[in-house]
């Protein structure tokens, strides 16, 4: 199996919250978050968090092969706790965060766990292609965002309404009828969608943080079959190019109401 990475911060002088990285077999893709404008309770930050978890995760699912997914998930996510609750605030309304994606290759099948709103890309041998994103986050956001969307991206009134908007979610976290994601709680893992997809009918897999796949699921500038059709002629670095291409033609928001003009994109691809 071929794999390519590639990844951008949202600006060059910011630390990248995500986290991807592959091992025979298997891969990994995290996108940390915190609270706009919030202190964390922890003070090892939200990359840490999410580069941490990500780690222990990719040792998890390969060192155990038949543990199910979200059992690996959810002893990374109690490791990952261990490492830091004696010194950091997990109790925190804005306590590091991160979605997931992992994906785990057998000889005929490969399994697949997604927990928060990274996406994970399945290109098919008949040419179809198949993308398993979790919306529960989206769904809660649609009702909450309010001002957020209509307001310019960067004004001073964006970034109250950001702010507002992002702490009124912490309410929903982890909760039922809100949504899950990885956090202090092993329990959100029992949460994650997660399958088994017949390897011999896959071309390629592809693994992406939400500011990666906003080219296709909030720009609408592409369809996944053009998204993929990028990767096999440039690979993740030009898909990146365009969504950062995208992003500066419009980037006080109007056209594409968001929350941050640019966000950490990610794209682990994996030629099967």
């Amino acid at each position: 199996m071929r794999v390519a990475l590639d990844s951008l911060p949202s600006e060059p002088d910011r630390a990248n919250e995500d986290f991807a990285a592959a091992a025979p077999g298997a891969a990994v893709l995290l996108d940390g978050a915190g609270v706009a404008g919030a202190e964390t309770g922890c003070t090892h930050g939200v990359a840490w968090f999410s580069a941490t978890l990500g780690g222990l995760l990719l040792s998890t699912i390969t060192a155990h092969p038949t543990r199910p997914l979200p059992e690996c998930l959810a002893d990374a996510i109690g490791a990952v706790r261990s490492l830091h609750e004696d010194a950091c605030d997990l109790t925190f309304r804005a306590s590091p965060t991160s979605t997931v994606v992992a994906v785990r290759m057998h000889p005929r099948a490969m399994e697949y766990l997604v927990l928060g709103d990274s996406s994970l890309l399945l290109a098919n041998r008949d040419g179809a292609a198949t993308v398993v994103t979790d919306r529960r986050l989206d769904d809660v956001g649609k009702r909450l965002r309010g001002p957020v969307d209509t307001l310019p991206t960067g004004s001073p009134e964006h970034a109250a309404a950001l702010a507002d908007y992002r702490n009124t979610l912490t309410r929903f976290r982890n909760q039922p009828g809100g949504f899950w994601i990885a956090g202090p709680e092993p329990r959100a893992a029992e949460h994650a969608l997660t399958g088994t997809v017949p390897l011999e009918s896959l071309t390629s897999v592809t693994l992406l943080s939400d500011g990666a796949s906003r080219l296709v699921d909030r720009f609408e500038c592409a369809t996944w079959q053009e998204m993929l059709a990028v990767l096999e002629a440039g690979g993740p670095a030009e898909l990146i190019r365009k969504v950062r291409e995208i992003e500066t033609d419009d980037p006080q928001g109007h056209r594409w109401p968001r929350g941050k003009a640019h966000d950490d994109a990610t794209v682990l691809y994996l030629v099967c």
